[in-house]
């Protein structure tokens, strides 16, 4: 790994946005029953990860810069990594995903941009939080990215979109992070 530049809020939240576009390229064409196809029963379908990784973007958000309440709870309920693979029950179809997806995202963007803006109470130590949770979100995003992509390569025989490039990104273990 080398090290890479330290990378502003505002810098953050183009590289969050370029993690949410690799996502959707991973999955954008596939068809719903590749989307909700599980290599077995202990294991999660591309759909959960899906609504997994805003389930935590939002749950950090939420939880460390603002307060503010749940967008779905039953969505929240269903992709959170504490709740069993068999308690999670049905997936989701995939609009209400994307709304799902897209509500996280403009909150993300948001929070984070109030606190770039000093727009929140102890704005220096909420920028600091906010510059940690936001590289965590990202290489959240990425660490689920690398399972979905290898489904959707080796178990539905499709072509890998062309990973994103930065000067913030590196590769370590094979995942794609904010160094």
């Amino acid at each position: 790994m080398t090290a890479s530049p330290q990378p502003s809020l505002a810098e953050l939240l183009v590289e969050y946005d370029r993690a949410l576009a690799y996502t959707a390229d991973l999955w954008s064409d596939l068809t719903p029953d590749e989307v909700a196809w599980r290599p077995n029963e202990e294991s999660s379908a591309i759909g959960w990860h899906l609504g997994h990784q805003p389930a935590v973007a939002h749950f950090m958000v939420r939880n460390l810069t603002a307060a503010e309440a749940r967008l779905d709870p039953e969505l929240d309920a269903l992709m959170d990594s504490a709740t069993a693979e068999a308690d999670r029950g049905e997936l989701p179809d995939l609009p209400r995903l994307t709304d799902y997806r897209d509500a996280v995202a403009e909150r993300v963007r948001f929070r984070i941009g109030a606190i770039d803006r000093g727009e929140v109470g102890a704005p220096a130590q909420l920028r600091l939080i906010a510059h940690n949770l936001l590289i965590a979100v990202i290489n959240h995003e990425y660490q689920h990215d690398k399972w979905v992509g290898e489904v959707r390569s080796e178990a539905h025989g499709r072509d890998l979109p062309e990973p994103p490039t930065s000067p913030f990104l590196d590769t370590v273990d094979g995942y794609l992070v904010v160094g």
